[in-house]
């Protein structure tokens, strides 16, 4: 039963490693649209609806790629608490299991 349940830990650990690998990139690419059209805001604001909503409206033009960098970064971010998870996981069923 403990190998098959690091086994699975590991398992989504390698998928969730990949997927955030994946999401990281997008987010760079999205950053440097930003960067190379001088869009600007605070790091502050990347969790918030009401401030996303302000900078688009000083840069409307730029909004799709205003909501991808916000939506990747929140996945990003996500993601990382699922780490934390399955790294909790793991260690809880290596120090219990036995």
């Amino acid at each position: 039963m403990k190998i098959v349940l690091i086994t699975l830990v590991i398992g989504m650990f390698i998928c969730i490693f990949a997927l955030n690998f994946y999401f990281r990139m997008r987010v760079f690419k999205a950053y440097k649209y930003l960067v190379q059209n001088e869009i600007e805001f605070n790091t502050t604001d990347i969790f918030s609806k009401k401030k996303i909503e302000e900078i688009v409206i000083r840069y409307p033009k730029h909004a799709d790629g205003i909501h991808d960098f916000m939506d990747n970064i929140r996945r990003s971010v996500q993601l990382a608490t699922v780490f934390t998870t399955l790294i909790t996981a793991f260690a809880a069923i290596l120090m219990f299991m036995e």
